[in-house]
């Protein structure tokens, strides 16, 4: 067997060991085993509430026990493919099975990181918010960059996107802007995204071609379902209702359709205005309000609140969590991690999985390497 593919055959095999520990795969899949007999026990369904909670607990163990399982056969089929190449002397066989095995390796790295989303909220949906800071059009375009960012990464990862509510910058980019990213694990990987990121560029907007730094806000927090309980003191709830602005066709600007909701102990604002009647964005406003509510509650339990109310207060210098250097050169740097790299523009493109999974690590005590290939 060739050097490099023994290699990546002993890093795949490293990453499922670890896996199954995790997993604590006997324990697992008998787990498995009992929740298969609950869901098919037809009284479950008597309950709807717990019938529901086991057959997500079901899903969500079965697809991990898949996930191994898919692999160890998936890297037994790549090492017998890589054998038989190397002993007919094949090139092009034995580098199809190395593109195998890399992408086994890759799917085991990311299975890695995925076993650490352990937190109550971490498979839930998520909404991911973004606001420009002080700056004017710099800001703002800064802010509608990250927000195309953040779409990019989530629809690479087969993620849907969509706009709740959104604001228009005077000349460019977005004021604000609220996404929700569907999907499993969506909070879990977003969640520590939250905070300051700061820009640093020769401005499009300077005739005299400054270098400009701009700042913009990102804040995640997940969509709760029914399973968590968020109790909302409709009196503490100020409600506010305005014309939708930006793109959305004939209904846009037409009615006073737009939901703004004020959580006035906290300061809490969240708004919507993708429906196509007020009801409609009243409903997910709430929604957006009891994940915000719940976000702030899971952020005390981590003893990082203050944190997080300077993230929102202060958009600038000192807060931020990320720099992206675009001149006088190339760098995208994460300030919690260390974790750096180059290539800006596949950042910027929606390439950030090794700035989340070493912050999610980091999260758990863990370590990572600094620097991205």
């Amino acid at each position: 067997m060739r050097p490099d593919v023994e290699a990546m055959k002993a890093d795949i095999e490293q990453s499922v060991a670890l896996l199954r520990r995790r997993l604590d795969w006997d324990v697992a899949n008998r787990k498995l085993d009992e929740l298969n007999a609950r869901v098919e026990d037809p009284t479950l369904w008597d309950r709807p509430d717990e019938a529901q909670a086991v057959s997500r607990e079901r899903s969500k163990l079965e697809a991990q026990i898949n996930t191994v399982k898919g692999m160890e056969r998936d890297l037994e089929d790549g090492i017998m493919l890589a054998d038989m190449a190397d002993e007919e002397g094949d090139e092009a066989t034995l580098e199809e099975a190395r593109a195998q095995l890399k992408a086994i390796k890759d799917r085991a790295a990311r299975a890695e990181l995925e076993a650490l989303l352990s937190g109550e909220a971490d498979g839930n949906d998520a909404y991911l918010e973004v606001n420009s800071g002080a700056g004017g059009t710099e800001s703002c375009d800064w802010a509608g960059m990250l927000l195309r960012m953040y779409s990019r990464w989530a629809r690479a990862h087969g993620y849907e996107v969509e706009i709740e509510a959104s604001e228009d910058g005077d000349q460019a980019g977005i004021k604000s802007a609220t996404i929700l990213v569907s999907g499993p694990n969506a909070y879990g990987w977003l969640k520590s995204e939250s905070g300051v990121h700061r820009l640093v560029r020769i401005s499009p907007y300077d005739a005299a071609a400054k270098r400009h730094t701009s700042f913009a806000s990102v804040g995640v927090s997940p969509v709760v379902d029914d399973t968590i309980e968020i109790d909302i003191n409709p009196a503490d709830v100020r409600t506010d209702t305005y014309r939708a602005s930006g793109s959305g066709g004939q209904h846009i600007n037409k009615t006073d359709s737009a939901v703004r909701l004020t959580h006035i102990p906290t300061n809490t604002v969240v708004a919507c205005q993708a429906g196509r009647s007020q009801h409609q964005n009243r409903e997910q406003a709430w929604k957006m309000l009891r994940g915000r509510l719940y976000e702030l509650e899971l952020q005390k339990r981590e003893a990082a609140a203050q944190a997080l109310a300077d993230a929102k207060t202060d958009i600038g210098w000192g807060h931020q969590i990320r720099s992206y250097v675009l001149q006088p050169y190339q760098m995208v740097k994460d300030l919690r991690t260390e974790v750096e790299t180059s290539d800006t523009q596949g950042v910027l493109d929606g390439d950030l999985d090794a700035f989340m999974g070493a912050a999610l690590a980091a999260r758990v005590g863990e370590t990572r390497g600094s620097t991205v290939d």
